[in-house]
């Protein structure tokens, strides 16, 4: 089956994937309220308080110089499949995140706030497909009248992150 062809979806898959993208949105949602609140010790254990605003925009800039590529990849691969991997940067690039400054000063990486900052890079370049093949889903399973009611729901999503997440 090629891409062009229109598939139809029982309504139990529908919301078996609405629940998959909802937690998507919400663990995407996550890692920015907890960095945000956890930012201020990071910065203090990994002494770099003048690299502080690097590890905000290291996520932005890679996520936002990929959110086109991932759209073009999923139209080409399809959305599961990139959505997949950019889950799997993502966690990676958390996970070393989570490791930052571990192992100390590191070839090429240096110490602990400059590792942090290009492992948070990675984790945007992962980030990216969270949020562009979610939407890229919800706009092949649902008609346009259905969908702004799903914009709310995955908005309350971010609302629930800033609420558990700090």
């Amino acid at each position: 089956m090629t891409h062009s062809e229109p598939q139809t979806f029982s309504p139990l898959e529908k919301r078996v994937t609405l629940i998959g993208l909802m937690i998507v949105f919400l663990l995407s949602a996550l890692d920015q309220t907890i960095v945000s609140t956890a930012m201020p010790r990071i910065v203090a254990q990994l002494s770099g308080l003048e690299l502080y605003p690097w590890v905000t925009t290291a996520y932005l800039l890679a996520s936002t110089v990929m959110v086109p590529i991932y759209g073009k990849l999923s139209d080409i691969y399809g959305r599961k499949p990139i959505l997949v991997v950019g889950i799997a940067i993502f966690i990676i690039g958390s996970v070393l995140c989570g490791l930052s400054g571990e192992f100390g000063d590191l070839p090429l990486l240096g110490g602990g706030m400059v590792q942090l900052i290009v492992f948070r890079a990675i984790q945007g370049l992962g980030g990216a497909a969270l949020i562009t093949s979610a939407f890229a889903v919800i706009a092949d399973l649902f008609p346009p009248r259905e969908r702004a009611k799903l914009g709310g729901l995955f908005g309350s999503t971010f609302g629930l992150a800033s609420v558990i997440g700090p």
